[in-house]
């Protein structure tokens, strides 16, 4: 799953308003800026190398470290502890287990394939993006708007105004990760637009992959908090 994970960091925010969101939207996404990490470290090694030839079934990565169930368990201690010791609350360390949690479960059915601990070990997912991405983008794109269906409707309930252009704002995150997952379902930019074949000489898929993301954070960190409230 791509952007949707951020919807639940924008319901963590609502229910613990006094927190920053940027820390819920770091957190919502944690497995995967991990993997970003890993895959510098040598240790999540993706392919392919070349954004242009890169598809959601052809993208071949073993997450070992970031989302394979053990090391679920040491992220979710790290987390509780996290949230515990910096907001000083017990209630908040819980929260972040569970959007990291969460995470988990969205990939089982809406990503790669996870594994107890390593290739050869039991799988822990459905691994969609490979077998099925449109499936895959479908359940992404179900959650994504439930989730914010919700989202608003609080908002609505507690007062909370805002105007049109915030509201597109926030929806286009998520519209264009459906979008852009869309595209690139089981045809890479390169055959859709017949971009002919060079080399940078530096793998370009992660650093697209890391720029769409950070983008995406920086959009609603902007956003969500622009708001009024009904008098």
């Amino acid at each position: 799953m791509l952007a949707g994970h951020f919807t639940t960091a924008l319901i963590a925010k609502q229910k613990f308003p006094k927190v920053a969101l940027l820390y819920f939207l770091i957190i919502s996404q944690l497995q995967d800026f991990l993997w970003f990490t890993f895959h510098y470290l040598g240790l999540e090694p993706t392919e392919p190398i070349d954004a242009f030839d890169a598809t959601l079934s052809n993208m071949v990565v073993d997450m070992l470290y970031s989302h394979d169930v053990i090391p679920q368990l040491f992220w979710l201690a790290i987390v509780f502890v996290i949230g515990k010791l910096v907001f000083k609350s017990t209630q908040i360390g819980l929260v972040s287990m569970a959007l990291v949690f969460v995470h988990f479960v969205l990939d089982f059915f809406s990503g790669h394939m996870h594994h107890l601990f390593g290739a050869d070990t039991m799988e822990a997912g459905l691994g969609l993006y490979a077998t099925s991405p449109y499936l895959a983008i479908f359940i992404e794109a179900i959650f994504s708007t439930v989730a914010l269906w919700y989202f608003f409707r609080e908002e609505a309930k507690k007062g909370i105004i805002r105007t049109t252009k915030n509201r597109v704002a926030i929806i286009s995150v998520f519209a264009y990760g459906i979008i852009f997952m869309l595209l690139i379902a089981t045809h890479s930019f390169r055959d859709l637009f017949s971009i002919p074949e060079f080399d940078l000489g530096f793998n370009t898929n992660m650093p697209t992959l890391i720029f769409t993301y950070g983008a995406m954070l920086y959009t609603l960190n902007y956003f969500v908090p622009r708001f009024t409230i009904k008098k």
